[in-house]
């Protein structure tokens, strides 16, 4: 999944490296290339052939689901949904727009995951239709790494991240891989961009063996709407003496749990620091950067543009 606005930007690169790869390792790649489809990413009647179910009052998300059932959706969407269906895992290409994906990718997830087809109240979460599928994000920033530590000025990338691999991915059932963060590569010198492809490349080949980020299963919860949905009062007593909270968004009023949107049990077990070879990447940009920056401005903006492309820039938010 691709929203790439342009073909010489570096995460055109990022995407055309998956796609190389993957499909040199003996997988079938399918791209939606949202930008080169012109996807429309606004969620509107036309989406439904046939009569509404109520044309008084139009709800998007209960006529979307029975034109699902009934076969009864815009083709853009059907096909979608059919890629979907034959994946086992989909990664998202994109730069980090506002915090989040570019509407046109936004418009996708509203209109491609329609209720009944990627989820319902009884299918949801560690139990949703997806559970069997893998789902990451591959992103590129106009920030530093250090902006979005717990400290940084942007504030912590698990608690951006949150909405997306919880509120979307997870809650379709998908089982979500560490997200592949590419920091602000408009600002480094070409060899680090390089690198950072080549650390992608070699991710890669290892995804399918992956585990998935750590979520709060379903069962700690009363799944009611007597019980509220909140967590029972035994799973709440039994996690009462952590140091940290159950997740990200599950605090219950400790501390966020370190990088638990951005590891696995397994990467935090073993000691193994998240996207190590693009954190290393990172700290050679950082000091080079710096240098830059003592530099005249035209010098810097010269170094930030050589092969590999750069980055899109994107919306101001970002830098």
């Amino acid at each position: 999944m691709s929203s790439v606005p342009s073909p010489a930007s570096f995460n055109a690169a990022l995407r055309d490296v998956a796609v190389s790869e993957l499909s040199r390792r003996g997988f079938t790649v399918l791209v939606s290339d949202l930008y080169a489809m012109r996807f429309n990413a606004s969620a509107t009647v036309d989406d439904i052939t046939g009569e509404l179910k109520n044309s008084q009052l139009f709800q998007y998300g209960e006529e979307t689901m029975h034109a699902w059932m009934e076969g009864r959706l815009s083709e853009d969407i059907m096909a979608e949904q059919q890629k979907v269906q034959q994946a086992e895992l989909i990664i998202f290409q994109f730069p980090l727009y506002w915090f989040s994906v570019p509407a046109i990718m936004k418009g996708w997830m509203d209109r491609v995951l329609t209720q009944g087809f990627a989820f319902s109240l009884e299918r949801m979460y560690d139990t949703g239709v997806f559970k069997d599928k893998k789902a990451m994000l591959s992103f590129t920033t106009g920030a530093t790494e250090t902006m979005f530590q717990p400290d940084g000025v942007n504030g912590d990338i698990n608690v951006t991240l949150w909405p997306l691999q919880n509120g979307v991915l997870h809650f379709c059932g998908f089982q979500v891989l560490a997200p592949q963060i590419f920091w602000s590569p408009a600002h480094c010198p070409a060899p680090v961009r390089a690198a950072m492809l080549e650390g992608w490349r070699a991710r890669l080949g290892g995804l399918p063996a992956e585990e998935p980020l750590s979520f709060a299963p379903c069962r700690l919860f009363d799944l009611s709407f007597r019980g509220g949905f909140l967590l029972r009062p035994e799973a709440r007593e039994a996690l009462g003496g952590r140091r940290w909270g159950l997740t990200t968004g599950h605090h219950l009023g400790k501390p966020l749990p370190p990088h638990n949107q951005t590891r696995s049990r397994v990467q935090e077990g073993a000691g193994v620091r998240e996207q190590t070879s693009v954190r290393e990447q990172t700290k050679v940009r950082e000091q080079t950067w710096v240098q830059e920056e003592t530099q005249a401005a035209g010098q810097h903006h010269q170094e930030g543009s050589r092969t590999p492309p750069d980055q899109d820039a994107g919306p101001p938010a970002d830098e």
